[in-house]
């Protein structure tokens, strides 16, 4: 399928590190180096793909690793006037998500209103939680703190993208002796499904109900593991801060990106539970190759007009994209 739209795609800028994760060295090594590349060489593969836009993101854990609030604001700002630069130099190849310093959340909120509406960014991508003050602390954003910026994102329309990050070390007790289930393998899924948990279970989207959350990975296992979830919380009597069931948050406030996860078994698990309207095609780049992720996706046993939403329609619709071949489309409705 030609004209796809992807938005797990990550791009750094030098003055970030790119986190050593368990893995092989060199491949990491190549890692770090197509992040930096953002002309011929990932052009050229989104043509052998068949992605005609891609929505670029800096890399994890980027601004939210930062602990000092005030460094975060001016990193965040300039990173995003970097990025600004770099799509208004491959116009219209990429478009931007905004970097957040959510160690301030009133500059949070500030700096996603100067994106969307000076720079033209889609949304946002925030990468777990945001350490302030030193490395062992962070802040999650169900915190009250932070509905100034959710109520913002709420008014903006734009999309919030959850993206993982390794659990705070005083959480990573369960993987001593095994770094081999740090990252993308298992920690990534745990960390970003609990937090999305967070937010439902928080009241959130009970106070702000037109906002809207994307996941990647076919979004954390959480539509495999949902109904169980919910069928518990039920029990749990004035434990509750939430008014609806968390199906009805995932099905509502959230999409899910196939970023990273190429099976048409669990493609079709989570269709199943959340509609075809609330997936979308990613791929994770450099972390995974575009051309596994679109050969995967374009000979998935999906039906045409389904791959058709995932790979293109539903992305135009959610980000309001007027594209080539694509006729202007209001961002979503609530």
């Amino acid at each position: 399928m030609n004209g796809k739209i992807a938005f797990e795609e990550h791009f750094n800028l030098p003055q970030f590190e790119v986190p050593r994760y368990y893995g092989d060295a060199q491949l990491l090594r190549e890692v770090e180096r197509r992040l930096l590349d953002l002309s011929a060489e990932r052009l050229a593969d989104m043509n052998a793909a068949g992605i005609e836009y891609a929505i670029l993101s800096l890399n994890s854990p980027g601004i939210q690793a930062e602990i000092d609030a005030r460094q975060a604001v001016n990193d965040a700002k300039q990173a995003n006037d970097s990025l600004a630069e770099i799509v208004a130099a491959h116009r219209p190849r990429y478009g931007g998500f905004v970097s957040l310093p959510m160690q301030d959340p009133q500059a949070a909120a500030a700096e996603l209103e100067r994106c969307a509406k000076e720079l033209g960014f889609h949304g946002a991508m925030v990468n777990g939680y945001s350490n302030i003050g030193d490395a062992e602390t962070g802040w999650y954003y169900d915190d009250p703190r932070f509905w100034p910026f959710w109520e913002r994102a709420e008014a903006l329309g734009a999309p919030i993208y959850l993206h993982p990050r390794d659990p705070l070390p005083a959480n990573q007790g369960i993987y001593e002796g095994h770094p081999e289930l740090f990252g993308a393998v298992w920690t990534f899924t745990v960390e970003t499904a609990t937090y999305a948990l967070r937010l439902m279970t928080s009241g959130l989207f009970d106070r702000f109900p037109n906002l809207t959350i994307i996941i990647g990975h076919l979004g954390e296992t959480l539509p495999f593991a949902i109904w169980r979830i919910d069928h518990r919380v039920s029990f749990q009597g004035e434990l509750r801060k939430f008014k609806k069931p968390l199906t009805q948050y995932l099905r509502k406030n959230f999409y899910v990106t196939t970023s990273g996860f190429f099976r048409t078994q669990a493609l079709n698990a989570t269709l199943s539970e959340l509609g075809e309207d609330r997936v979308l095609f990613s791929t994770d780049y450099p972390y995974e190759s575009m051309q596994e992720a679109a050969a995967w996706f374009d000979n998935a046993a999906i039906s045409d007009n389904t791959r058709a939403k995932i790979g293109r329609s539903n992305a135009v619709r959610l980000f309001g994209l007027s594209l080539p071949g694509s006729e202007m489309a209001s961002r979503r409705a609530a």
